[in-house]
């Protein structure tokens, strides 16, 4: 494939890349996964990026994940789909300073599912598709039910049946057809691509498609430009499927590739619960992929229940790569968490949110991370969007 740069450039994706054998695909049309029936990830002309951009340009420009629009892959000319996707704040605890919570419940639909479901439906609608289609543990639905609103285009979400009721009930508030599975998110995936294969639909299932990790990654692109161009020690992330974990990652090589951060990286955590911790159980092992899905799933924290999720092998890569390590907690502790920051922090994390904060106080007791090191722990959706103590 060529590599030379087109005089006017509707983007500046130059291909996409096989993240198994490394095998090029053009960027012309919608695709799925690759031959080898692995993910497929967007490449840059990032030299070109940097002879054109600079850091003080970001710095500038309105405060939300469209300001890297050079990193992204929709067109330039063309507008996005777009329902606020601001930049979310890092607030620190009271009591450990260098601890921050990057709390992404303020995004639209209060999670950070609406980074991957922004430029994913952007992009769908780019390519002009008929109807789209996600399987979901709850918030993936959600967004995808407000952002196909938002392009005009028929959305269709496969959610399990115990899903959060707010949940389901955002889902078919924003007009979206919701099926409810008897099941956990491996079978609604099954219905979802057989939905999409029968009925032409555009399949938005975790790393089926190459753009909701693109709007994940910006998730790393904010926290280099909130570090001053640095980034943490440590990074806590509730990890399912993994599209953030993994685009968080690609950030940070994209802005090392064109000068603008040095080669460390913060060791990257991926937090499980011990009900669902198929990451934690095959790092643990040594394999390079997660082998079996993980069974009987068996907790209360829906972000998690993924038991064999389609990027493992790249999770696993990134855990290595980090010098990072896979955990997991119990569910009892992540709801004594959660209650106990609402009351002393102010702050109402979600439970996949309140998951890592117990992983860090565990690896602080084990001392695999220090009280010196910075760093930052996810809350990847809005505390309301979980039930709450009932009243006395």
């Amino acid at each position: 494939m060529s590599t030379k740069l087109p005089q006017n450039p509707y983007s500046y994706v130059s291909h996409l890349e096989c993240s198994l054998t490394g095998q090029h695909y053009s960027h012309d049309r919608m695709r799925g996964l690759s031959d080898a029936g692995a993910p497929l990830l967007v490449r840059y002309f990032l030299g070109k990026i940097s002879e054109v951009i600079s850091k003080d340009t970001f710095v500038q420009r309105s405060p939300d994940i469209w300001r890297w629009r050079e990193f992204l892959p929709l067109p330039l000319e063309m507008e996005p789909v777009s329902l606020g996707e601001i930049e979310t704040p890092l607030i620190a605890f009271r009591e450990l300073p260098r601890v921050f919570i990057k709390d992404e419940g303020r995004l639209p639909t209060g999670s950070f599912k609406a980074r991957g479901m922004a430029v994913a439906v952007s992009m769908a609608k780019h390519f002009n598709a008929n109807g789209l289609v996600v399987p979901t543990a709850g918030n993936a639905g959600s967004a995808a039910a407000a952002y196909g609103a938002a392009a005009g285009i028929p959305t269709h979400v496969y959610a399990p049946i115990d899903t959060p009721t707010i949940t389901l009930q955002e889902i078919e508030l924003h007009g979206a057809q919701c099926h409810h599975v008897d099941g956990l998110i491996d079978r609604c995936g099954q219905l979802a691509g057989k939905a999409a294969s029968e009925n032409g639909l555009h399949d938005l299932s975790t790393l089926a498609e190459p753009y909701r990790l693109e709007g994940k990654k910006t998730i790393g692109f904010e926290l280099a430009l909130q570090f001053n161009w640095s980034l943490p020690n440590v990074i806590y992330y509730p990890t399912g499927g993994g599209t953030g974990f993994i685009g968080m990652w690609k950030a940070f090589d994209e802005l090392e590739a064109i000068g603008w951060i040095g080669s460390r990286r913060p060791r990257m955590v991926s937090v499980q619960t011990l009900g669902c911790n198929p990451i934690q159980q095959a790092f643990e092992a040594g394999h390079d992929d997660i082998m079996t899905a993980f069974a009987p799933v068996d907790t209360i924290v829906p972000g998690v229940r993924v038991p064999k999720p389609l990027g493992g092998r790249l999770i696993l890569s990134v855990l290595r790569a980090s010098g990072g390590h896979a955990c997991a907690v119990s569910d009892d502790a992540t709801i004594e968490c959660r209650d106990q920051i609402a009351r002393s922090e102010g702050i109402n994390l979600c439970p996949e949110g309140a998951a890592c904060h117990v992983a860090y106080l565990s690896d602080l007791e084990t001392g695999a991370v220090n009280r010196d090191e910075t760093v930052v722990i996810f809350n990847t959706a809005n505390g309301l969007k979980w039930p709450m103590p009932e009243l006395i």
